[in-house]
């Protein structure tokens, strides 16, 4: 429908990896399908193990709880539409389903910088303070901690989610990505969106690179601690404790910032997508894995919950 000089678009076309051979797409759907899978199945592990073993009922597991959480919910909300543009060439999304799937991606988002934020300072405070560790990160703080960390994503997804979407659209509908994100939406716009692209570089500072700068303090404060430890051992396990939390946020953060901090730069389309996929597809499949490998109470743990489940089936008669 015509209004003045442009066209109100009812649905958006998902380009996707369209311009990829179909065999190269069908490789593309079996990858990502298997990673979806994976990435359901681990994080529902750490979730049941971290609630039925009572060794892992410290604050630390009750953050990665929170991270498996927050990581299915990423997944669900953009991979099961990429299987689909992929296996079933259904590219289209609606208005509504288009600005829904940013919402969610919004808020998982913001709400998991806020969280590997407060991972961060929950090991400053086991390695810095040890002693105080119980009654400083007691079940009441941190669930109001936990809680400290979702709510950002709502009023973020809310406020950035409703700008775009009631801006006009040109007519012109193809979404050059795998999902409704704000950069490829907003080159579609017919309208100057210059204060929305300093709104979006002033969200990415609060919510992207003040809680990395605080995961680095954090960190600066815990390597201090580790090198006062005078045993190799005690540095070795103080550090195995972070590693993985380390190497999480790396993953993260780095593609996370290479896109948000320019929403209309002149990267190339395909090279967006690559690094997309490292924090929407690769990186919630890799934290269970990461956090499980590098963690003997985690695989300790999951032993104990299979034997359990093994020992109570074979009692069944």
């Amino acid at each position: 429908m015509a209004e003045g000089n442009w066209t109100r678009v009812n649905e958006f076309i998902l380009m996707s990896f369209s311009s990829l051979p179909t065999e190269i797409q069908s490789l593309l759907f079996l990858t990502f399908l298997f990673i979806y899978l994976v990435t359901l199945l681990g994080n529902s592990l750490i979730i049941l193990v971290t609630l039925a073993d009572p060794m892992l009922h410290s604050p630390m597991y009750f953050f990665l709880r929170n991270l498996s959480f927050l990581e299915i919910g990423f997944n669900l909300a953009i991979v099961p539409k990429m299987l689909g543009t992929l296996i079933a060439q259904d590219t289209t999304i609606s208005f509504l389903g288009c600005a829904t799937q940013m919402y969610f991606f919004f808020f998982f988002g913001v709400s998991e910088c806020s969280l590997l934020a407060t991972m961060a300072y929950d090991r400053y405070v086991a390695i810095c303070s040890p002693l105080h560790y119980p009654i400083i990160m007691n079940p009441r703080t941190r669930a109001k901690l936990a809680a400290v960390s979702w709510f950002p994503g709502i009023p973020v997804a809310t406020v950035q989610t409703t700008w775009l979407f009631s801006f006009p659209f040109c007519g012109i509908n193809k979404v050059n990505h795998f999902f409704c994100d704000s950069p490829p939406v907003l080159r579609l716009v017919c309208a100057d969106t210059a204060l929305f692209e300093i709104y979006a570089i002033l969200g990415t500072i609060l919510f992207v690179v003040i809680p990395c700068l605080l995961i680095l303090c954090s960190y600066t404060r815990i390597a201090a601690a580790i090198l006062k430890i005078p045993s190799t051992k005690g540095k070795r396990k103080a550090f195995s404790t972070c590693s993985s939390h380390l190497l999480v946020v790396s993953l993260f953060y780095v593609s996370l910032s290479l896109i948000y901090f320019r929403p209309k730069s002149n990267n190339s389309p395909e090279s967006k997508k690559v690094l997309s996929l490292s924090y929407t597809v690769v990186t919630p499949m890799l934290n269970p894995i990461i956090y499980s490998l590098r963690n003997n109470e985690v695989k300790n743990a999951l032993g104990r919950t299979f034997h359990k489940a093994l020992g109570l089936r074979n009692c069944i008669p």
